[in-house]
């Protein structure tokens, strides 16, 4: 936090010099702060990070150690983990696309978002409309201001990962818009790349109006307007606790753990339209999906991976604020379960096994090429293109015969269930902890 280090001080001698209270001028010092400021700090998943970065440039602090709440802290006072799984077959382009839940309420972003600014007391505004040019003056009248937009926009138009244009309309995570350069044409994004990365105006703005379950939806945090303290902190982690034992532990198939036992039963089952041997009887389309899985579980996707080994870190953070240590024991038991679901994705995507193993690493050097900016788009545009080459070569075919197919679905089927085992184990010892 380098570029922030003297902050109070600085909105001190603002109120000093002006008379203002605390709050207007710790905004007014805020605003001020140029693009080049912006402290791009990287992340884990593109939801929890946007919320993360944008409450540590806008001067939120956890109130027992002084700095940003970290990433793990807004995953646990948001609900903590999910849990969902969708195949969505694609008729028109014979695709087929993999959803995988980890993060509380997955499929709902936004209200998410809201929850999380309202348990931190971080006013929050989130705004959708039909109207291109009122959207383009939304975001233009806060980042003009020096406010930093979390924005929603289709990942293939905005460009910066070279996806293949029948990607388009496919949607995306939320990025945040940080600054605008009128000069050069650009937008200023953190997609938690540590290094400055740009997007075309007009790219920005045709991603934003493309899908139209979020069409030009922005959120902006009032975030100097909140000033945690320690007991505010400690409820917000409480209800976030208690929502994730409450939500996980229903006995929905798609939207609580047992859509992970769900799954299991898909990946060799017979007589369901949706069993992975039904879908991928000819092995067409087999190869993508295994990706899929790997791109969902591993942190080298866009997606940001599982999420357990970060609730972990919540959790032992929680065990020193709430004085519970039993929640330490907790952690233990989610990084077990992280553990697991790294095992799948290591049997849907084989390290050792070719064209497998060329996938994985095309996969991580993109993300690592998206994390360095703009110095590395042409790196990028390479990589995506050999990834993209690799993944059409084998989508009419399988690299492998039927015993093959039978092999890896049996063999998946059992991983996904010792996940699933973790999982449930976990969220006994989570309950458990917090009924003590």
């Amino acid at each position: 936090m380098t570029a922030h280090k003297h902050l109070k001080e600085r909105v001190r001698a603002r109120m000093a010099r002006t008379g203002e209270s605390y709050t207007t001028a710790r905004r007014h010092v805020l605003n001020a702060l140029p693009a080049s400021e912006y402290l791009l700090l990287g992340g884990a998943h593109p939801d929890t990070h946007a919320i993360t970065g944008v409450l540590a440039n806008r001067g939120l602090l956890d109130p027992d150690t002084g700095r940003p709440l970290s990433e793990a802290m807004v995953l646990g006072v948001g609900g903590g983990l999910g849990a969902g799984y969708i195949l969505w077959e694609f008729k028109a382009h014979d695709q087929r696309s993999l959803v995988l839940g980890f993060r509380n309420s997955w499929q709902y972003p936004d209200r998410w978002a809201l929850k999380v600014c309202a348990r931190l007391g971080v006013p929050a505004g989130m705004h959708e409309t039909s109207s291109p040019r009122r959207a383009d003056q939304e975001l233009r009248a806060a980042v003009g201001q020096g406010v930093p937009v979390i924005a929603w926009a289709d990942q293939q138009l905005l460009g910066y990962r070279h996806l293949p244009a029948w990607l388009e309309g496919f949607g995306g995570p939320p990025v945040t818009v940080y600054g605008i350069d009128e000069r050069a044409g650009v937008a200023l994004v953190d997609d938690r790349n540590r290094a400055p990365l740009t997007v075309p105006l007009d790219a920005l703005a045709a991603a934003r109006a493309r899908v139209g379950s979020y069409k030009h939806r922005q959120l902006v945090l009032d975030a100097p307007a909140a000033e945690l303290d320690t007991d505010g902190l400690r409820k917000a982690v409480r209800e976030g606790l208690a929502e994730q034992v409450e939500h996980l532990g229903r006995r929905s198939d798609s939207f609580a753990l047992p859509a992970f036992r769900k799954w299991a039963r898909l990946l060799t089952g017979s007589g369901n339209a949706k069993a992975w041997p039904t879908v991928f009887a000819d092995r067409a389309g087999l190869f993508d999906a295994c990706l899929s899985v790997y791109e969902n579980l591993e942190p080298v996707g866009w997606g940001g991976g599982n999420l357990r080994g970060l609730y972990a870190e919540f959790l032992d953070e929680a065990a020193g604020l709430l004085g519970t240590p039993a929640l330490g024991t907790v952690a233990a038991a989610y990084r077990e379960a992280a553990a697991r679901w790294h095992e799948v994705a290591g049997v849907a995507v084989p390290a050792g096994r070719e064209p497998f193993a060329e996938a994985r690493r095309l996969t991580g050097q993109l993300q690592d090429q998206v994390e360095r900016g703009d110095a590395a788009q042409a790196e990028a545009a390479a990589t995506a293109a050999a990834l993209w080459a690799l993944r059409d070569r084998w989508r009419p075919q399988f690299p492998g015969d039927d015993a093959d197919v039978d092999a890896l679905l049996s063999t998946m089927a059992a991983a996904v269930t010792a996940a699933c085992v973790a999982e449930e184990a976990a969220l006994a010892s989570l309950a458990g902890a917090l009924a003590s």
